[in-house]
C-alpha cells in the first residue's frame, strides 16, 4: 500500500455525470495528479425517473436558457445534493480513508466550442459545504479560454494508466458522445498524444430505444441484433463535415439528434437501431488519425452493448474493454476528474493543443476551499 503522506500523493474523490443522464459515478483513489498510486472504492448513484427527464427537457432547451430560470436553479441544486450523496456513500464505505479533495465535473446540459462555451450544471459551494471537503470544479471553462474546445479531458488519465505500454493504442469511451484517446508509440522517450470526440455514442441509440420500448436504452442490443443496417441512411448520416475534420475536435450529445433520429423515422424499431449502431461504429472507424493504433480498448457504457463492440471488433480488429486490464471502465471518468483536482494542486496541465485545440498546455479548473 502506497502511504498516502509521502510526496504529492492524495486521496481525492472524483465525481463525473456523463451525458447519458443516467447517475453520478463517484471513485475515490490516491493520486500525485500524475498516476495513480492506489484504488479505493467507486460506485454509481442513478438518478431517478423524474430527474432525468427535467435534465433532459433541460438539455434540450439549453441553448434558450439564460441560466437564471427557477426551475433550472432547482435542477440543479437537486443534482448537487445528488453528488453529496454519492460522497457520503462513498467515504462510508473507506471510513479510515480521508479524501483531501474533491474533482466535481457537473452535468453538461449545453456544449458549444464553436461559440467558446460549456455549460455544467452543478453547485460546487454547495457541494464543498455539505461535504466539508475542498472542491475543483469548472474544468472546461478555462481550457475554452485558452483557445480549445473544452474536451475531452480524459486523455490525462489514459496516458498515465498506459505510460508502460509502449505502443500504440486508442482508448475509446462511448457514452452518450464517443471520444477517443489515441497514444502514439513511445519513440526517444516521447510520447504524442491525440484525442477528440468521435461522433455519437449511446445517445441516439438510447433515445431511439426508449421511443420504441420506453426502455432508456438498448439492454444488451436486443432492438440492434435483430435489425439491418440501412446503408443508405448510413451514408447519409455520415456526410456530415465533422467526420472530415482532423483532431482535436468535440460535439454536444445533441450535434446529431434531429437529422439523425428524421433519417431513421422510417425504419423499423430493428433496423432504426442497427443502423444508429453503425453510425457510431463508422463514425469511430473514419476519424482521422495521424497514427493507426494496434489496439482499441473500451470504456463506458457502450462496451455492455455486445452488437457494439462486436461490429467494433468487426470494424477495427483489435477492439477488447479496459476491463481486461483491471481497469474499472464504468469509473474511469470518475477517476480521471479525482487525478485532474490534484494536478490543479499542483499547478500541472490537464489538456494540450493535440488534445483539445488549445493554443499552449492549460491547467483547468476553479477551486472552492
Amino acid at each position: 500500500m502506497a502511504d498516502p503522506g509521502s510526496g504529492d500523493l492524495r486521496w481525492a474523490i472524483g465525481l463525473m455525470s456523463g451525458t447519458s443522464l443516467d447517475g453520478v459515478d463517484a471513485a475515490l483513489v490516491l493520486t500525485d495528479g500524475e498516476r495513480i498510486a492506489e484504488y479505493g472504492p467507486a460506485l454509481t448513484l442513478p438518478y431517478d425517473q423524474m430527474l432525468r427527464d427535467r435534465l433532459r427537457l433541460i438539455l434540450d432547451h439549453a441553448a434558450e436558457l439564460s441560466g437564471s430560470e427557477v426551475d433550472l436553479k432547482d435542477v440543479e441544486r437537486e443534482v448537487t445534493l445528488r453528488h453529496v450523496e454519492a460522497v457520503t456513500a462513498l467515504r462510508n464505505m473507506v471510513p479510515e480513508i480521508v479524501p483531501e479533495i474533491i474533482g466535481f465535473h457537473g452535468q453538461t446540459i449545453l456544449h458549444q466550442p464553436e461559440k467558446g462555451r460549456s455549460w455544467q450544471i452543478g453547485d460546487g459551494t454547495l457541494l464543498q459545504e455539505q461535504c466539508g471537503i475542498p472542491v475543483i470544479y469548472d474544468f472546461r471553462a478555462r481550457d475554452l479560454e485558452h483557445g480549445g474546445e473544452g474536451a475531452p479531458l480524459v486523455p490525462v488519465l489514459h496516458a498515465a494508466l498506459l505510460e508502460r505500454d509502449e505502443r500504440s493504442v486508442a482508448v475509446l469511451n462511448i457514452g452518450g458522445v464517443a471520444n477517443v484517446t489515441l497514444l502514439g508509440p513511445v519513440r526517444g522517450g516521447i510520447r504524442q498524444i491525440w484525442a477528440c470526440d468521435t461522433g455519437p455514442g449511446n445517445a441516439l441509440l438510447d433515445d431511439w430505444a426508449e421511443r420504441h420500448t420506453g426502455v432508456a436504452c438498448d439492454t444488451d442490443g436486443a432492438l440492434a441484433s435483430k435489425g439491418t443496417v440501412n446503408p443508405d441512411v448510413l451514408e447519409r448520416l455520415l456526410d456530415s463535415p465533422y467526420f472530415k475534420r482532423p483532431m482535436p475536435k468535440s460535439l454536444d450529445r445533441l450535434s446529431f439528434h434531429g437529422p439523425a433520429m428524421e433519417a431513421v423515422q422510417g425504419l423499423s424499431a430493428e433496423d432504426g437501431a442497427a443502423t444508429l449502431v453503425a453510425f457510431t461504429v463508422e463514425a469511430i472507424a473514419r476519424t482521422p488519425m495521424d497514427v493507426m493504433p494496434d489496439k482499441w480498448l473500451v470504456a463506458g457504457g457502450g462496451r455492455h452493448n455486445p452488437v457494439l463492440m462486436e461490429r467494433l471488433r468487426l470494424r477495427l480488429g483489435n477492439v477488447a474493454s479496459v476491463d481486461v486490464l483491471g481497469w474499472d471502465g464504468d469509473a474511469l471518468e470518475a477517476q480521471c476528474f479525482a487525478l485532474l483536482a490534484v494536478r490543479y494542486l499542483r499547478q500541472l496541465p490537464s489538456s494540450w493543443p493535440q488534445t483539445t485545440g488549445t493554443r499552449q498546455a492549460c491547467v483547468a479548473g476553479r477551486a472552492i476551499v
